[in-house]
């Protein structure tokens, strides 16, 4: 129905940056929110960011001030830019999109399936 491709994902060193991508397709009418999450071995999978359909943007703490998410609607393509990484960053970033599909006109809610940031000291 819906399909999330995640990108951007790697290795890099304390204080770098990287810029993951999360592009949506298929049976989609319309998307609401748009988010990233993360999961570091032996934890639960936390909030990052989301940003809605209009543009308004929520941040963990953890992150503020270092990560920007943003949004490109024509692209159903959600952006995390990540700055001034610390290797407690380190864990699998996951897609997260709430949409409502055509057909049916249900609302559902679609996971990426995780790309993996590495953040060495």
């Amino acid at each position: 129905q819906v399909q999330l491709v995640e990108s951007g994902g790697g290795l890099v060193q304390a204080g770098g940056s990287l810029i993951l991508s999360c592009a949506a397709s298929g049976s989609i009418f319309n998307i609401f929110t748009m988010g990233w999450y993360r999961q570091a071995p032996g934890k639960q999978r936390e909030l990052v960011a989301t940003i809605t359909s209009g543009g308004n943007t929520a941040y963990a703490d953890f992150v503020k001030g270092r990560f920007t998410i943003s949004r490109d609607k024509a692209k159903n393509t959600v952006y995390l830019q990540m700055n001034s990484l610390k290797p407690e960053d380190t864990a699998v970033y996951y897609c997260n999109v709430k949409v409502v599909i055509t057909n049916s006109y249900r609302y559902i809610e679609v996971w990426g399936q995780g790309t993996l940031v590495t953040v060495s000291s």
